[in-house]
């Protein structure tokens, strides 16, 4: 059109770079196609313009959550001839009118993350994985710690509930591997760190959760109660943890673990490569993050318990057995996790796996053969209705072998029996061979033979050591002192 203020047609359009045809069109009519094409019209009648104004406005308007299929199912009701075809038009009807005249909705701020400033810790469920120990399920969660900054993270498999143990020992194991200190530490409304009773957040916290966070310099705060996208730093890499570590089994082709340990050892693999991607902005926030203290604060709930004469202690619904010398004693114990340890003053005796209790309430036994099996031996009847009779059995072999030995043998000729076989695994050190010897026999459908067991398991007097014993005389100790014989008298003689 510039041109063609001093140019023909023609010219004005070779100039522009156009064809003569189009340099004609426009000069008819210089709108751009898109204004000359008139809006198409509806093609069949609004199914919804009687009732989306006078029904379903004033329904949004009185009940401003309501879902779009729920309006859509009462129209159905109040209105049977509209048909299924309507859905989709009613909610995009919907959708449009609330962007209009909608309630307003909350706003997502995001923030500016400082370097060595916060760390959040969460739980997050693993049920889903199907993760498996020695083919049994395991019930378990992930505690996660993460910086908001550089994305450092640091994963830990607790087998209980979210408790303030289970918090206090992933937490400080997270700090000391970081090797530092943030100076705000984030978490949801825990129970195990908040009382969720009062609204003056300080005063909510839990004495033992204070404590911690007083021992290591930092600031305690949580988000608001049912809003977790306030722990967004926290909750959306929950996901990207979970999601690497279901490919990591899918790659693996398993996801059964020999024990405790090797599951373990595959999720700090898996966290330590994720760490590695943000190794530099890691190496940057350190230098920003307080000082570790001297020392741990304690992770552990400290109990006292006694021991009765059923030949231990029950502790959070759990029957531990400890040997017999024990009993009347009364034992502090150390409460973790996944194990307690066991003292004596301050002596510590030995550590036993932590048991749980049932979610149905029904208790539960740790039980050691090794601490009852000289008991049995003088009581060995006692095995028949033994209340953790099958957790005293040490492998599956065992229980098997037991089960034989009732089904073809008398009641008190088989409990001997048994508890001579656990005596032998006792006393032989053989509790594995022991159980391959048995479970070949169960195959063949034989019984054990105790006394070719005893001769199987029996020490070899070859492999015995010969040791001699060499006396030396008793002038050699004289010489030793340096001492002279004294003289001997003719009376002495």
């Amino acid at each position: 059109m510039k041109y063609r203020k001093t140019y023909r047609v023609a010219v004005a359009a070779a100039k522009a770079s156009i064809s003569r045809a189009t340099a004609y069109r426009i000069e008819k009519d210089p709108r751009p196609p898109s204004q000359r094409i008139e809006a198409r019209g509806r093609r069949r009648p609004d199914p919804l313009a009687d009732i989306f104004d006078a029904e379903v406005v004033p329904m949004l308007q009185a009940a401003p959550g309501i879902r779009s299929v729920a309006v859509f199912e009462e129209m159905i009701r109040r209105h049977p001839d509209l048909g299924e075809g309507v859905r989709r038009t009613l909610e995009r009807r919907i959708r449009a009118w609330r962007a209009i005249h909608g309630e307003e909705q909350d706003v997502i701020f995001r923030q500016v993350q400082e370097p060595g400033r916060l760390g959040l810790s969460d739980f997050t469920d693993m049920a889903a994985l199907g993760i498996t120990i020695s083919r049994q399920v395991l019930d378990h969660r992930l505690y996660h710690f993460r910086l908001a900054y550089s994305g450092f993270e640091h994963a830990h498999v607790v087998l209980g509930g979210e408790s303030f143990v289970a918090l206090a020992e992933g937490l400080q194991n997270a700090l000391w591997s970081l090797g530092g200190v943030p100076r705000e530490h984030r978490t949801d409304s825990l129970s195990a760190a908040f009382r969720n009773l009062d609204k003056d957040a300080r005063a909510d916290l839990t004495s033992r959760y204070d404590e911690m966070i007083a021992h290591y310099g930092m600031l305690a705060s949580r988000n608001n109660a049912g809003i977790a996208r306030e722990n967004g730093a926290i909750e959306g890499p929950h996901g990207h943890l979970k999601r690497a570590i279901e490919d990591a089994l899918l790659l693996r082709g398993s996801r059964d673990f020999d024990d405790l340990a090797l599951y373990r050892r595959f999720v700090d693999e898996i966290v330590s490569r994720r760490n590695a991607r943000n190794a530099k902005r890691i190496d940057a926030e350190r230098s920003e993050l307080r000082q570790l203290p001297e020392r741990r604060s304690a992770d552990y709930e400290d109990l006292s318990v006694r021991v009765t004469s059923s030949g231990g202690f029950t502790l959070r619904k759990v029957f531990y057995t400890v040997p017999s010398r024990l009993i009347g004693h009364r034992l502090r114990v150390r409460l973790y996790d996944d194990h307690l340890d066991v003292f004596i003053g301050a002596t510590l005796l030995m550590t036993l796996p932590r048991g749980r209790a049932s979610s149905s309430g029904k208790h539960d036994q740790v039980v050691d053969y090794r601490h009852v099996i000289h008991a049995l031996k003088r009581k060995p009847m006692a095995l028949m209705r033994l209340v953790y009779r099958d957790q005293l059995f040490p492998r599956e072999a065992y229980k098997r072998a037991f089960d034989l030995l009732v089904e073809r043998l008398p009641e008190r000729q088989a409990c001997r029996i048994m508890v001579e076989l656990l005596g032998l695994a006792h006393e032989r050190g053989c509790e594995r061979e022991l159980a391959e010897e048995l479970a070949a026999c169960l195959e063949a459908g034989d019984l054990p033979d105790l006394n070719l067991l005893r001769i199987r398991f029996a020490p070899d007097p070859a492999s015995l050591p010969h040791v001699a014993v060499q006396l030396e005389s008793l002038q050699a100790y004289d010489a030793l002192f340096g001492c002279q014989p004294a003289p001997v008298t003719g009376e002495a003689a």
